[in-house]
């Protein structure tokens, strides 16, 4: 192996114990997709969908992006959300953040990082739609968590709003979306109450999560 020997060894090592404790294991998944979730999370390297929900694979659909916005022009992450909804007919769909996200903090801060300042910036529209809210705030760490909670509030509100979300739902098809986030402090998920299962739900929840 010329490169990246490391990783191989790591997977040759985790295949084989998959196969001691299960020897049907690839077998079975290698038939099985059925997820009843779909995670939008961010791409932080310290936020695994499946470890923290404890869900094997084929368990959860995953998309993940930097801060896990969801913007409307986004094709790669509308085409996620219409296969998850239209062909999976996954049942729930989690926007997931976290506490101490950088994109957040690069877009509460207005620092210039270069490109990827054009996706911070619909993360700067969630901190200036709140500024009344966010400024009123002394403690910057608390300003900082609230503006990743608000975040995730935004972006759950956008997803109700995307095509696939807004045929189902007429439709009458079971889909119902979560709004969540995550401690890394200490591994626990919390439930942001940013939840709807029908459009006429979505405002009402929306000003509830954004009260707190």
């Amino acid at each position: 192996m010329k490169y990246l020997s490391e990783l191989f060894e790591k997977n040759r090592v985790w295949s084989l114990q998959q196969l001691q404790e299960d020897p049907d294991y690839f077998q079975r998944l290698v038939k099985q997709q059925a997820p009843k979730y779909l995670w939008i999370g961010c791409s932080d390297s310290r936020v695994p969908a499946n470890q923290i929900t404890g869900l094997n694979p084929g368990e959860v659909f995953v998309h993940r992006n930097i801060a896990n916005v969801i913007v409307h022009t986004d094709l790669n992450c509308l085409s996620v959300v219409h296969y998850a909804i239209q062909v999976l007919k996954v049942q729930h769909v989690i926007v997931c953040g976290h506490y101490g996200c950088g994109g957040v903090r690069a877009a509460l801060d207005g620092q210039a990082n270069g490109m990827i300042d054009n996706w911070l910036r619909h993360i700067e529209d969630v901190r200036e739609r709140h500024a009344g809210l966010l400024d009123g705030m002394a403690d910057y760490d608390a300003r900082w968590a609230r503006l990743c909670e608000l975040n995730v509030i935004e972006q759950v509100r956008n997803l109700a709003r995307t095509t696939p979300v807004s045929e189902a739902w007429k439709s009458g098809q079971e889909l119902m979306l979560h709004g969540w986030i995550y401690g890394l402090q200490d591994g626990r998920l919390v439930d942001l109450n940013m939840s709807a299962a029908r459009r006429d739900e979505l405002e009402q929840a929306y000003a509830e999560a954004v009260a707190g």
